[in-house]
């Protein structure tokens, strides 16, 4: 079976989970969407490189693949021996920081010939499936978060005809050690209003937590899986910039986050139940109306226990929660795209230019409402201004290829005015070849055919063929290049040559033909 494969930017995010925020290697396995045994072999690999964390601004994405994934980890035939997987699981039960990686690092130690990881967790399983035993959780303090929508919703009304417009959703979080919770309205579940609530959620808490368990939403998770559920790129961004992992629950596992479950039904209980008879016209109205109940749900005493909400959470949970970073995070989107052979990407029917030499590759775009920045390989090679106007361009001049550049530098007057510093005559030449083409663009090749000619001959000869050309009416580049090429900028121009006769026919008028009658213009 093939070895699984990474990217660099996963290897970062793994290094960062377990350098960090001192994960297990199954909770980095999760939140990366990778399978334990990769996560081990990685950080194997890791730990054997000689690098340290972080990791020095010399080690870029190139030089981190070429130490980690060149060399194949090797592979050490399992032999079978007995395992007590009893005491295996007490000590997992004593110890909230024994995994199961752990635990058969510790295995192999004593016994070199042992099983491989795979089928030693295989077997663990075979063992658990036998075993009639539930685990409780243990939440510790600052550890988790656990999110989710309520079910229910809350109904938003015209002011003017009184009919129900929209209907607001309910983001609800509540802390693991002291069931500390927040509850806020939104228009929409997207991603923005996902995020946003996450990030208030934070400054509600005034801190962050270790590990944030959302469910299976498109806003959290990219692909839903059982055991390696893989992130949404934004909600991963906006992990990192808190310093927090996300654990998404398993599918259809609502015991994993029960915490929120319910926290969930208590907000329906004593804040949606509460604001049952009144009329709700905006999200803000509704919002200051929840914030006072939320309160009072905070402060109200348990049932079954000592203290309040509010009590544990400034005991336990707030301590040990993190600081906030001074930015407040902003939402932004993410798209894969590729630069197109005018080395620009397409975002929502707009043009933006990257550096030429990326023309084909695959690229990374991150959209805020006011910036586009455009990612390849983890580094940031363009940033511009958004834009919404559709099928416009939006380019820099340093992503042009030189040529490009030099061509775009010339325009009508600049070509005007180097063929005026060699004479009068070589810039009314260039003047009325540019004004006698539909456009002045057509007249540029004929124009820089005019400034080669100065590799071959002098500025006075120029200037002389230049000025003969006029007088015959003949401004091309062919034309001047023929006087050049028989001498004729030498030689004088004769009359009859600049003159020459009409023919004579009886159907010749004459110059005097169109001339007014002399009676009118007495």
């Amino acid at each position: 079976m093939p070895q699984e494969r990474v990217s660099v930017r996963k290897m970062r995010e793994l290094l960062r989970l377990r350098y960090d925020l001192k994960l297990g290697q199954v909770q980095i396995a999760r939140s990366c969407n990778l399978g334990q045994s990769t996560v081990f072999r990685y950080l194997k690999r890791f730990e054997e490189s000689g690098l340290s964390w972080p990791l020095p601004e010399s080690c870029n994405d190139r030089v981190l693949e070429e130490l980690l994934f060149a060399r194949p980890a090797a592979e050490v035939p399992g032999a079978r021996a007995p395992i007590d997987f009893a005491a295996l699981e007490r000590q997992m039960q004593t110890h909230r920081h024994v995994s199961l990686q752990l635990l058969w690092e510790e295995y192999r130690t004593s016994q070199p010939e042992g099983y491989q990881y795979s089928y030693f967790c295989e077997l663990y399983r075979r063992w658990k499936s036998t075993q009639q035993l539930s685990l409780r959780q243990e939440h510790h303090a600052g550890e988790k978060m656990f999110v989710d929508w309520a079910g229910a919703t809350v109904p938003l009304y015209e002011a003017d005809t009184g009919e129900v417009v929209e209907r607001a959703s309910i983001f609800v979080a509540a802390l693991g050690a002291s069931s500390y919770t927040f509850a806020f309205a939104t228009q929409r579940q997207d991603l923005h209003s996902w995020i946003d609530c996450h990030v208030r959620a934070f400054e509600f808490f005034t801190g962050c937590p270790v590990l944030v368990i959302p469910d299976n939403p498109r806003t959290a998770v990219h692909r839903a899986c059982r055991y390696e559920p893989d992130l949404n790129r934004t909600y991963l961004e906006m992990a990192q910039h808190y310093g927090v992992a996300g654990l998404p629950a398993r599918p259809r596992k609502p015991r994993d986050k029960a915490k929120v479950e319910s926290a969930v039904g208590v907000v329906e209980r004593w804040i949606l139940a509460a604001l049952r008879h009144r009329k709700f016209f905006s999200i803000a109205e509704l919002n200051d109306a929840m914030a006072v109940l939320l309160e009072r749900l905070n402060q109200r005493p348990f049932r079954k226990r000592e203290g309040t909400r509010a009590s544990l959470f400034a005991a336990l949970d707030q301590p040990a929660l993190k600081p906030l970073p001074v930015e407040r995070y902003s939402a932004a989107d993410w798209k894969t795209c590729r630069a197109n052979i005018d080395y620009h990407i397409e975002v929502d029917r707009h043009y933006y230019s990257v550096p030429y030499q990326l023309v084909g590759q695959l690229l990374e775009a991150r959209l805020t409402h006011s910036t586009i920045e455009i990612f390849h390989r983890g580094v940031r090679v363009a940033s511009h201004v958004r834009s919404h106007s559709a099928y416009r361009h939006s380019t820099q001049p340093d992503h042009r290829p030189k040529s490009h550049q030099a061509h775009l530098e010339w325009t009508p007057s600049r070509l005007v005015h180097w063929a005026e510093t060699v004479g009068p005559a070589t810039g009314e030449l260039v003047r009325t070849i540019l004004e006698s083409k539909p456009h002045p663009e057509m007249g540029y090749r004929s124009c820089l055919g005019i400034m080669r000619l100065l590799k071959a001959y002098s500025k006075e000869r120029l200037e002389a063929a230049s000025r003969r050309a006029v007088e015959l009416r003949a401004c091309s580049y062919q034309s001047l290049q023929s006087i050049l090429k028989h001498s004729l900028d030498q030689q004088a121009i004769r009359e009859t040559e600049s003159k020459k006769p009409g023919p004579h026919h009886g159907n010749v008028r004459g110059p005097h033909y169109y001339d007014p009658p002399q009676d009118l213009l007495q």
